[in-house]
């Protein structure tokens, strides 16, 4: 089971539509490449078809994730715990370093943020889901492994 913001859902569904849409394109692409003749040559008619099956694979992979999926806001999840959508500031207790994370289901890769993405399914995703203020977090990161306390949810 995934789980997903509100948001996330609807950014899923609206990559859906255009994936939908993008596979009539290249329906029609197909069919004016096939008029063209020979097959066996027909660099345009092979480049439509690799397109269609990357496209059909991106519609299964986006159906399947939304049907393996569940809206955090629809849960009963109580205030104080770290779950999907939270946005917590944690502590790293060997270096002190304080900073904002906000846990997703999905990263927007917008780095300008004032808070640091943190999939749902990553190492520190993981370690802080179900945490609550003042647990203290095990995550093994490619530095080794590291602790986190939890100081609160924003």
């Amino acid at each position: 089971m995934e789980f997903l913001t509100r948001a996330d859902k609807d950014k899923l569904e609206q990559e859906l539509k255009d994936l939908h849409a993008r596979g009539k394109e290249i329906i029609v692409r197909i069919a004016e490449a096939r008029a063209l003749g020979d097959l066996k040559e027909n660099a345009e008619y092979h480049a439509a078809r690799e397109d269609q099956g990357m496209n059909n694979a991106k519609i299964k992979e986006i159906e399947t994730r939304l049907a393996n999926s569940q809206v955090t806001e629809e849960l009963d999840i109580p205030d104080d715990m770290v779950f999907v959508g939270a946005t917590v500031k944690l502590r790293e207790v060997d270096t002190g370093d304080e900073d904002l994370y906000k846990i997703v289901g999905t990263a927007s890769g917008d780095f300008s943020l004032d808070y640091i993405e943190v999939t749902s399914t990553s190492p520190l995703g993981e370690s802080l889901m179900k945490a609550r203020v003042g647990d203290v977090v095990r995550v093994d990161l490619p530095k080794g492994p590291t602790q986190f306390e939890v100081l609160e949810l924003v």
